[in-house]
């Protein structure tokens, strides 16, 4: 059995800026004790920061751990991959201890509300099938009409 603790900012993996708006750091938890059949993540979103929009192949799960946030969906609407358009369908306020699902597919953003204070969540990204590699499409945005290309 392997134990690992979330907590702390030791063990903390670097993050490719362009999938955030502003500082984000993560500890990869499914390294810690070797899970195969999902990916975990404890994300932790500085002042302000959340995701860049974005879609998975699999479904994910949100825990909040930490402070306030959001989870946004969107639909978009045109045929190019690339260049669409956006509209903002639902928006779920995010606090400690709460816990959502994201089908996959499902265009979306998610972090800090509050450009005072912190928050973090854990990610479980499942598999969408068994040794099936979880893909996440990211997408540049001004997070109210337009998507202007594939990061």
């Amino acid at each position: 059995m392997k134990k690992s603790n979330i907590f702390g900012s030791g063990d903390k993996r670097k993050v490719n800026p362009d999938w955030f708006t502003n500082k984000t750091w993560m500890k990869v938890l499914s390294d810690k004790i070797k899970l195969k059949e999902q990916d975990i993540y404890h994300v932790h979103f500085e002042k302000g920061s959340r995701t860049k929009l974005h879609s998975h192949n699999g479904n994910q799960v949100l825990i909040v751990t930490k402070g306030n946030g959001s989870l946004e969906i969107f639909r978009r609407y045109g045929s190019s991959n690339a260049n669409f358009k956006i509209k903002r369908t639902e928006k779920v306020v995010l606090n400690e201890g709460d816990i959502v699902h994201i089908p996959a597919k499902i265009l979306h953003t998610h972090g800090s509300i509050d450009k005072k204070k912190t928050f973090s969540h854990i990610a479980i990204n499942i598999l969408p099938k068994k040794n099936a590699v979880y893909k996440t499409i990211w997408y540049e945005s001004d997070f109210k009409i337009r998507v202007s290309k594939i990061i």
